[in-house]
């Protein structure tokens, strides 16, 4: 069982920076990708980015492509979500996920282990 925690939201102005962590406890991580979803209010929870065990491979949203940047330190059980020049509409719930092999993904459905999520609001 992995039990994902994030960690770093909170409020910042469009234009700004956050990097939120997300930290696993339970099992190893190992031979395991991991993903970042967000959910705004009233809208479905969607995909922001995905990284494998190695790093070596990643895939990220179009809206989120060129700002946001996903990163992890197996030996410390992490991974980062880096995103700068935020948006108003970046505004969500970020949620980190790990999934059910190595291997990268979008689909909600191949990420069996949730945090609970961390709140990003971005002011205008």
């Amino acid at each position: 069982q992995v039990q994902p925690v994030e960690s770093g939201g909170g409020l910042v102005q469009s234009g700004g920076s956050l990097r939120l962590s997300c930290a696993a406890s339970g099992r190893t991580l190992s031979n395991t990708g991991m993903g970042w979803f967000r959910q705004a209010p009233g809208k479905e929870r969607e995909f922001v980015a995905t990284i494998n065990w190695s790093g070596g491979s990643t895939d990220y949203a179009d809206s989120v492509k060129g700002r946001f940047t996903i990163s992890r330190d197996n030996a410390k059980k992490a991974v980062y979500l880096q995103m700068n020049f935020l948006k108003p509409e970046d505004t969500a719930v970020y949620y980190c996920a790990a999934g059910r092999g190595d291997y990268i993904s979008q689909r909600r459905e191949e990420y069996p282990y949730w945090g609970r999520g961390t709140q990003v609001t971005v002011s205008s």
